[in-house]
């Protein structure tokens, strides 16, 4: 999953390998008792999960079936608690229980859901910076003399 799901423009991988799952794979993953790679995943026996035991339940390629992310084209601010999201929140938390007590996987959902609220917002209120600085001339969006990545990430650095 790292090939692709890691750098600037998605954070998925540098997320997992800091939090409490990534540390207990990095520290287990060559230990065969512990990560037993040969086992089909539906057989596995693991320490703790890796990105195909929660996404990827049942063999399926569909990440976004178990993942947590209920938006696209940027509307960021979707009311993850409305009901349309329900049975998508209930199929995350009978994820969770595999291990951890459906009460647990519910706070953590919630907590989840404030820190993406945050981030919004915290988004939100960066993007109207650099937006006030181009209106007032300050910032030049393609300066003559720094080329540009794909993702135009010189614009914010």
């Amino acid at each position: 999953c790292k090939t692709c799901h890691w750098g600037k423009d998605h954070r998925d991988w540098e997320a997992y390998d800091i939090g409490l799952h990534g540390v207990v794979y990095q520290v287990n993953k060559w230990k065969p008792e512990q990560f037993d790679f040969s086992k089909r995943l539906s057989d596995a026996d693991y320490v703790g999960p890796t990105c195909q035991y929660c996404h990827m339940r049942g063999g399926h390629h569909n990440v976004q079936r178990f993942g947590t992310v209920y938006t696209s084209m940027g509307m960021s601010m979707a009311d993850r608690g409305a009901p349309i999201w329900n049975e998508k929140r209930d199929r995350w938390v009978s994820v969770c229980d595999d291990c951890h007590s459906p009460r647990f996987a519910r706070e953590q959902l919630q907590a989840l859901d404030e820190a993406v609220k945050d981030a919004g917002l915290k988004y939100r209120e960066t993007f109207k910076v650099a937006e006030d600085l181009l209106v007032d001339g300050v910032l030049d969006p393609m300066p003559k003399d720094l080329c540009p990545d794909w993702s135009g990430q010189h614009i914010w650095s």
